[in-house]
């Protein structure tokens, strides 16, 4: 009866852990959450088979057997919060973590250090700690901390749908912490293991925020089924500006004759606009839809469908398909110190100028002044595409997380922290890097890298342009 409780809980998990893995793929989060399903498996069920066996050979043996993932759990966990919180800069600590626990786990099968024998309590056999034992509760409590760090970290700057996911985790790791309570048994404390309540506590809200919150959902997918809804309003949009653009002439047509000075002239020619200004933002609103389906297929990022394109020309374009409002046009200045071709997408080009002049001009405004310089030129073995504006910069802690998915400061609305990761995607695809310096009150700079073309020409007189630019990668 007593073997009974760890036997379900290991074969929930190794269940629950495979279909996520089936059903979201094998995606760097979801093979990670699949390693902590797999832990705990082993581990419960090592003691559903300890609590059954009499035999002191046999209980010593699968207390063992049991304990090496003990030794790795709470570094996959920490994995786990790594992949889900996109924290790269941790992986320092992570491989170390990895390390410790394997010389722990050397040390298990051969000696004594780890498990110096059994506790014999009224539901079976349990292992019981070595002098070294309290290493591995010190690397625990110092890993899963940090974990819960990150994720409160992750989530006080998530957007609102980001922040509810990540909100599930920190508490459902919260709960599972709990059964560290098991330790008790290894240093003497005769009770039933409590762990396996948390345990299963803990996997009912991380299932909650995987099926109702689509925890491991691939952002740029989610994106993508918002704004396949948005193709139907935006058909219909344009089905009635084409009638208007139909039926304003002959309107305006009648009404001058008769109601001559009642609208200016200027007023007139305005009004004969709007249609071909309203159709052309639906076009521009279609294009981001068209790129977000297309991110999502990944289909338009193979190189099979790249061809050789001038830089210039995409800027160009970019420019003068650019929404500007106001006075944001005389703010932005083009530098092309040397034409060059890429390989990659024109589009796709265009759409990353979007996005970084988006975000460019927004810094200005807050500025209430400045201005924003784009430049291509070629420096080395790559050719850059650089994007500069003096607005109010980006805070040192922000800015090692620019290009995660769904990371934004904008709580209010205005952003939801996809046009960089977007950008990324799309240069990585291209065969380049994307980088971005900031200081905060000063300045921001977004450059791109991309490789040499045999078609790009080269400008060696005006490589000197390029030295007063420095990026961090």
């Amino acid at each position: 009866m007593y073997a009974l409780i760890p036997a379900l809980v290991s074969a929930l998990f190794i269940c629950y852990g495979l279909y996520v893995l089936r059903s979201r793929g094998p995606n760097r989060a979801g093979l990670t959450f699949f390693a902590v399903c797999a832990t705990t498996f082993f581990w419960q069920a090592s003691w559903a088979l300890l609590f059954l066996t009499h035999n002191h050979t046999t209980a010593m043996a699968l207390a063992r057997v049991g304990y090496l993932p003990i030794l790795f759990l709470p570094t996959t966990l920490y994995h786990f919060i790594i992949e889900l919180t996109g924290s790269k800069d941790e992986r320092p600590g992570l491989y170390a973590s990895y390390l410790f626990a394997c010389g722990l786990g050397l040390l298990l099968p051969t000696t004594d250090w780890m498990l110096s024998g059994l506790q014999h309590y009224f539901y079976g056999s349990y292992p019981k700690a070595g002098w070294l034992h309290p290493l591995h509760l010190a690397q625990t409590v110092i890993v899963i901390g940090r974990a819960l760090w990150l994720l409160y970290r992750r989530q006080q700057r998530a957007v609102s749908t980001e922040r509810t996911r990540l909100r599930y985790v920190l508490v459902s790791i919260l709960i599972y912490f709990g059964a560290a309570s098991d330790y008790l048994c290894n240093y003497g404390v005769e009770i039933y293991p409590p762990g396996v309540v948390f345990i299963m506590a803990s996997l009912g809200l991380i299932a909650q925020a995987m099926v109702r919150h689509n925890l491991l959902a691939d952002p740029m997918a989610a994106a993508a089924t918002i704004a396949h809804e948005m193709r139907t309003p935006l058909a219909s949009i344009r089905c009635q500006t084409r009638i208007l653009a139909r039926s304003l002439p002959e309107l305006i047509a009648g009404y001058r004759p008769q109601h001559q000075g009642a609208l200016g002239t200027r007023q007139l020619e305005h009004l004969g606009e709007i249609a071909r200004s309203i159709d052309a933002e639906v076009s521009r609103s279609n294009f981001i839809v068209d790129m977000l389906l297309a991110s999502a297929r990944d289909g338009i990022m193979r190189s099979e469908s790249f061809a050789v394109h001038s830089v210039s020309v995409c800027v160009d374009e970019a420019m003068a398909c650019y929404p500007f409002s106001g006075a944001e046009r005389s703010q932005v200045r083009v530098t092309i110190s040397n034409e060059y071709s890429f390989h990659g997408s024109d589009v796709l080009l265009m759409f990353v100028l979007y996005n970084l002049l988006k975000n460019a001009l927004q810094a200005v405004k807050v500025n209430h002044s400045g201005a924003v310089e784009v430049e291509c030129y070629s420096r080395g073995t790559y050719n850059w595409l650089v994007v500069t504006d003096n607005g109010h910069g980006i805070a040192p802690d922000v800015l090692p997380h620019v290009f995660e998915p769904f990371y934004t400061t904008h709580h209010n609305g205005g952003g939801t922290g996809m046009g960089l990761a977007f950008c990324k995607r799309v240069v990585a695809a291209f065969g380049g890097e994307i980088g971005c310096e900031s200081e905060a009150g000063r300045y921001t700079r977004v450059a791109i890298s991309l490789p040499l073309t045999a078609a790009s020409p080269r400008n060696p007189a005006r490589k000197h342009i390029a030295e007063h630019y420095p990026v961090a990668h």
